[in-house]
């Protein structure tokens, strides 16, 4: 029978899986907790296991929290002005014509991007994409003969004389 783990055990635990959620490595999960990087992995396992108990809400409101952190870095790179750097110098390339910084539309459109990336992950995950419709037909081996009947003698009253197949 598995020991039960104490509160502060529990708790412990749901910290290593949120420093791996943050994508820290066991090793790095073991010194902040004064674990060693085998004590790191088994916490972040029993934290998981917590986890897979919980009711899916609120795994799901996690889940939803995570993605609006990602969109906000994203939407700051989106709603931010870039200018073309040049690759020799350094410096901010200016456009001939008006001798301002010339914008580059670069780093926005890859925000864009990635938003929208993030946004399909969000619709997956609450279901508010509609279920895409396939029809499948299946036809039996009579209903293909009959079918494959019913073309020749729709060549007969063509005019087209078919000729008569043989049993099989």
């Amino acid at each position: 029978m598995p020991r039960r783990r104490s509160i502060e055990t529990q708790e412990r635990d749901a910290q290593a899986v949120e420093l791996r959620r943050r994508h820290l490595n066991y090793r790095q999960i073991g010194a902040q907790l004064g674990y060693s990087d085998a004590a790191a992995y088994k916490a972040v396992q029993r934290g998981l296991a917590d986890t897979a108990a919980e009711p899916s809400a609120e795994v799901r409101k996690l889940e939803l929290e995570r993605l609006d952190d990602i969109a906000r870095g994203f939407q700051r790179v989106f709603a931010t002005r870039h200018y073309a750097i040049s690759l020799g110098s350094g410096k901010v390339v200016m456009d001939p014509a008006t001798g301002q910084p010339l914008v580059d539309d670069g780093p926005v459109i890859q925000a864009g991007l990635a938003l929208l990336r993030v946004m399909e992950r969000r619709a997956k995950y609450l279901g508010l994409d509609a279920p895409a419709k396939h029809e499948v037909r299946t036809i039996g081996e009579t209903d293909a003969r009959l079918i494959e009947l019913a073309e020749q003698v729709a060549g007969m009253d063509a005019g087209h004389p078919a000729p008569v197949p043989e049993p099989a």
